[in-house]
């Protein structure tokens, strides 16, 4: 991201997610607006205001207010080490995702069965997260058993200034431009979820389970924005340069 100057002048030229990268803080900001900052981060804020009919000069304000505040040291991602990143999006991300894709499943599916008739979206609702929670599963792993240790033993390298192994560098070649994709494709799928659930809006009808699961979708795609920022925004870029 461009430096800024001391005015702290917000450059439009600048992508949302180099925004998010360098203050995780703006994210509230891009939420406001429906700018997605994760999966779509790399266009221009002008280009997103032009798009969606957004007055720049608002979202400058906002994103100036916020940033005359120093940044909590604990969310300033972008300096983190890929090796340290890369440990903490297992140990929050990946384990929120391992103790909660399936019961969230389960909960979408007894909700298909027992509402399906009267709000058939929710038997699409159901199944697309079927394939979220599959496709999520099989992503953590080439994460955690390929990606993420090869990222770690080219930092090491790096660090001890000795050459890394080919087939580490062949495995983040190999796998940027998979796992980009697959982030794309769940983005996509939850933005079809929110659709298709009116924002998440529980009908007079809805039982318990109807609301906890909107609840537990809802977190899940907060949780995932949040995740695919860490990853797409900062993670892949440091992955990239070693």
């Amino acid at each position: 991201m461009k430096k800024r100057e001391t005015s702290q002048t917000v450059d439009l030229t600048a992508t949302v997610g180099e925004f998010v990268a360098e203050d995780y803080r703006t994210a509230k900001v891009f939420e406001k607006y429906g700018i997605d900052f994760c999966c779509g981060g790399k266009v221009d804020l002008s280009d997103v205001c032009r798009e969606k009919g957004i007055d720049p000069t608002a979202i400058q304000r906002e994103i100036e207010a916020l940033k005359s505040t120093p940044l909590d040291r604990g969310q300033n991602y972008a300096a983190w080490e890929p090796s340290f990143l890369a440990d903490y999006i297992v140990n929050v991300h990946h384990s929120y995702l391992k103790e909660n894709l399936e019961q969230i499943a389960v909960y979408a599916r007894k909700v298909a069965d027992v509402h399906g008739a009267n709000h058939p979206e929710v038997i699409e609702i159901a199944k697309i997260f079927d394939k979220i929670a599959t496709d999520m599963a099989a992503h953590l792993r080439e994460e955690e058993e390929l990606f993420f240790p090869a990222i770690k033993r080219i930092d090491a390298a790096r660090k001890a200034s000795i050459e890394p192994e080919m087939k580490d560098l062949a495995t983040i070649r190999d796998s940027l431009e998979k796992l980009n994709e697959e982030h794309n494709e769940i983005g996509d799928a939850v933005h079809v979820i929110r659709a298709l659930s009116k924002d998440y809006a529980i009908p007079e009808d809805a039982c318990n389970t109807y609301m906890v699961t909107y609840q537990k979708l809802r977190e899940f795609e907060d949780d995932l924005h949040k995740h695919v920022h860490l990853e797409n925004n900062i993670l892949f870029p440091k992955a990239a340069g070693l």
